[in-house]
C-alpha cells in the first residue's frame, strides 16, 4: 500500500484513526490498520482501480435506470435511437468497460456461435 500511494494511505490514516505519522507505528501496527481501513478508503479504491465509492456507483446505476425508463417512453426507444449513455459505465475500471455486443448477418451464424462457445464451455468445465 505503501509503494500505491504513501500520501492515500497517509490521508486515510489521518481520516480514519486520527494518525498522523506512520512511521511510529510499527510495520505490523500499520498493517492491521490497513487491513481495517474501508472499502470505500482512498487507498482500497486505488488498489482495486475504482473510480468513485459503491455508494456513488449505486446512485449512477440509479440515474441510469431512470433515464431508460423516461427514454423507453419515447419514439426514439421505439426505433432503439438515441439510447442514454451510461453514467455507471463511464465510472467503471476500463479493463471492465468491454462491448460484449456481437452482430450476426443470420439465425444460422447466431446458431454457430452459440454452438462454438458452449464447446468451450464443455471442454474447459
Amino acid at each position: 500500500m505503501l509503494d500505491t500511494d504513501s500520501d492515500a494511505l497517509e490521508c486515510d490514516f489521518a481520516q480514519y484513526y486520527h494518525i498522523y505519522n506512520l512511521e511510529e507505528l510499527g510495520l505490523r501496527k500499520l498493517s492491521v490498520y490497513a487491513f481495517g481501513l474501508p472499502e470505500d478508503s482512498r487507498i482500497k479504491r486505488l488498489m482495486s482501480k475504482q473510480k468513485v465509492t459503491f455508494d456513488t456507483y449505486l446512485s449512477a446505476l440509479a440515474v441510469d435506470a431512470l433515464q431508460t425508463l423516461v427514454w423507453a417512453k419515447t419514439k426514439d426507444a421505439q426505433h432503439n435511437k438515441n439510447r442514454p449513455k451510461s453514467i455507471a459505465q463511464s465510472l467503471l475500471p476500463r479493463k471492465e468497460v468491454e462491448d460484449d455486443h456481437q452482430n450476426f448477418a443470420s439465425g444460422q451464424d447466431f446458431e454457430n456461435a452459440r454452438n462454438k462457445l458452449l464447446e468451450e464451455v464443455v471442454s474447459h468445465g
